[in-house]
């Protein structure tokens, strides 16, 4: 399984987790809520279900459209997904889990997305090890920049020090949200302050997509789910 596979299998049993939904209202969600997913397609998503439905993590049901109606309207009936006991579990493992592959740009954009979710002790493992995973990235940047600044041109200095600010302010932000954890507060105060001035201003931390930034219009209907 690819990276990113994994980290949209576990968004979708994260969703699902709060609510069963149909396939179009998952798609919205996963678009509104983790922009990582702004562009990924129907394509995408129903091999997802299909995995986490043969392994029994998730569950099909009928939805609230009658036959008759769908009959009518020409289309199928929607399909609403519902997650098991056992698809819970797993999800749970899943938030457990605090390796260095919960620190990479993508799949932590989607480990906070449900942070509301995880325990107090993993999200403050998983923000130190994101802000020393960035830390190192910093620290390489200034290192490259002074080794090749003689031979750079205005524009491309311009450009690697947009990256470092970038970095740099993600590490505050950091510093912030690890500050609160530790003192116990939920994320109501300077630390959510800054994160949506960081989101209004330069995009969300890091480089990464603001939720449902540049996110694909939405599908009239779902005749699918």
């Amino acid at each position: 399984m690819s990276r990113r596979s994994g980290i949209l299998e576990f968004a979708v049993l994260g969703l699902l987790r709060e609510s069963p939904m149909h396939g179009y209202e998952l798609r919205k969600r996963l678009n509104t809520s983790l922009g990582v997913f702004r562009a990924f397609s129907y394509g995408t998503l129903y091999p997802c279900l299909k995995t986490l439905l043969a392994n029994g993590w998730l569950i099909e049901e009928p939805g609230n459209t009658t036959e008759a109606t769908a009959a009518l309207a020409g289309r199928r009936a929607k399909i609403v997904y519902r997650l098991t006991a056992e698809g819970k579990e797993h999800f749970e493992q899943l938030l457990s889990q605090t390796g260095p592959e919960a620190y990479e740009d993508e799949t932590f954009a989607a480990r906070f997305a449900f942070f509301g979710q995880t325990s107090r002790d993993v999200r403050m493992r998983v923000l130190e090890g994101r802000r020393s995973r960035l830390e190192e990235r910093l620290e390489k940047m200034r290192l490259s920049l002074a080794r090749t600044r003689e031979r750079l041109d205005d524009y491309t200095l311009e450009l690697q020090r947009h990256g470092m600010e970038s970095v740099e302010r993600e590490v505050r932000w950091l510093n912030e949200l690890i500050e609160s954890e530790r003192a116990g507060r939920d994320l109501r105060g300077p630390a959510a302050e800054s994160a949506a001035r960081e989101d209004t201003t330069h995009g969300a931390p890091g480089g990464l997509p603001r939720p449902g930034e540049h996110s694909r219009p939405d599908s009239p209907d779902d005749t699918a789910t």
